[in-house]
């Protein structure tokens, strides 16, 4: 069985999580999946490589290997909706679009979800718990960066084009105001990528639930536009000319959580 995650232990008090990269799949979801589902088209394609200059600045990196296909590390366990609008579960039966997940009549039984529950979730959840509470006792405090992607046309899920930088914060529940404000500042000074705070993505499972300002742990998610970095169609591939150009703003925005947590400290 493929591990349910990589994981690199840095030096600084951030942790940079990136769930929906993997691509793997268990033998029970490979073969039910529908036509339009097997090119894996929602996942967070090439998240690590645009993140890559993360392990030398010293973050911590946890990517989950499944594809979200098998299960959603994003979504709590007890797949409450996170959200009022359309969205998909902790066990997807569709794609974003709408369009079925799996051939009908093969959808994997309440066992096989368990196994996944028990098997790639929970270890999932029990080393980014484990890392940011090393953090917090090394450092005084924790930061919980959740990065992610996204096709930036999906009508079912949103109206129009989606702004290029999405920030979620649980509407400034899940991180200190300082921490928000240095985030915004920084997408604000430029003016090559539109962003939004908190539009319609304000942070998924994980931004919820282990951002705790009040305990020392502060989380934002970052959603982006897929088009800045990659083709949006089958085979996906890395853009050499455009992800460039989006990489050091990304690395701007993780310094400035840095660097406004150091000032709330």
């Amino acid at each position: 069985m493929t591990a349910p995650f990589n994981f690199n232990r840095g030096k600084l008090p951030l942790l940079i999580s990136i769930p929906h990269a993997g691509t793997a799949l268990t033998p029970e979801v490979e073969s039910a999946l529908s036509d339009a589902a097997r090119p894996l088209p929602d996942t967070d394609w090439h998240i690590p490589k645009l993140y890559d200059f993360a392990n030398a600045l010293g973050a911590s990196v946890i990517v989950g290997n499944y594809s979200r296909m098998v299960i959603d590390l994003n979504r709590p366990a007890d797949d409450k909706p996170l959200y009022t609008t359309a969205t998909t579960g902790l066990y997807p039966d569709t794609l974003f679009d709408g369009t079925p997940l799996f051939t009908p009549g093969k959808e994997p039984n309440a066992e096989q979800r368990k196994a996944a529950l028990d098997n790639i979730w929970q270890p999932y959840h029990q080393q980014l718990q484990s890392e940011l509470e090393r953090l917090k006792a090394e450092h005084g405090y924790a930061l919980l960066f959740d990065a992610h992607s996204i096709a930036s046309h999906i009508p079912r899920l949103f109206e129009g084009k989606l702004p290029d930088l999405n920030f979620g914060t649980n509407g400034g529940k899940s991180c200190d105001e300082l921490i928000e404000e240095h985030l915004v500042a920084c997408a604000a000074s430029q003016k090559q990528f539109s962003w939004v705070a908190n539009g319609r993505f304000k942070g998924g499972y994980i931004t919820r639930a282990y951002g705790q300002p009040s305990q020392g742990v502060h989380a934002v998610q970052l959603e982006l536009a897929q088009c800045n970095y990659m083709d949006e169609q089958p085979p996906f591939a890395w853009r050499e000319k455009h992800a460039p150009q989006l990489q050091p703003l990304l690395e701007q925005l993780i310094r400035a959580m840095l660097s406004s947590a150091q000032q709330i400290a």
